[in-house]
């Protein structure tokens, strides 16, 4: 079906290595040769500047989430001009008591256009074929929730 290669490189910089103060920034390097930095989150001694895993986690959703949607309008028949989604992760335990991303809830605004406009029903079909498509969502164990806004 597809393979998805990406890697992870992390380096102490300088020669402290205590848990509070070490460096938590490494480089994701991805198949199409661009990188990016992250760290952990800053309630985990990450830099408040970077993204950090569990915002990763939640823009892969949202991005999966959206290509899917787009893709189930475009063979629905009709016309999106643009797609936003602020996208929420809930951090908590879960119910084996150990902390997980527990809920995200994803909230697009999405703007159709053309003669063909959808009612809130097939909005409604829309939105449940792409979350049963959506190669993320089926992978994850958190709770899903999507609130989209049409007009």
């Amino acid at each position: 079906m597809g393979s998805h290669l990406t890697s992870i490189q992390w380096q102490r910089n300088g020669q402290d290595f205590k848990y509070e103060t070490y460096d938590r920034t490494y480089t994701i390097k991805f198949s199409s040769e661009k990188n990016i930095q992250a760290s952990n989150p800053k309630e985990y001694f990450g830099n408040p500047e970077l993204p950090n895993p569990e915002e990763l986690l939640v823009s892969a959703l949202s991005g999966c989430y959206m290509q899917t949607f787009l893709a189930v309008a475009c063979k629905y028949g009709y016309i999106i001009d643009s797609y936003t989604d602020e996208a929420v992760g809930i951090t908590d335990k879960n119910e084996h008591g150990k902390i997980s991303v527990t809920k995200i809830t994803l909230r697009p605004k999405i703007k159709f256009s053309g003669s063909k406009l959808p009612d809130d029903n097939t909005i409604n079909k829309m939105r449940e074929k792409a979350h049963e498509n959506c190669f993320i969502s089926n992978s994850i164990n958190s709770q899903v929730s999507i609130e989209i806004t049409a007009n």
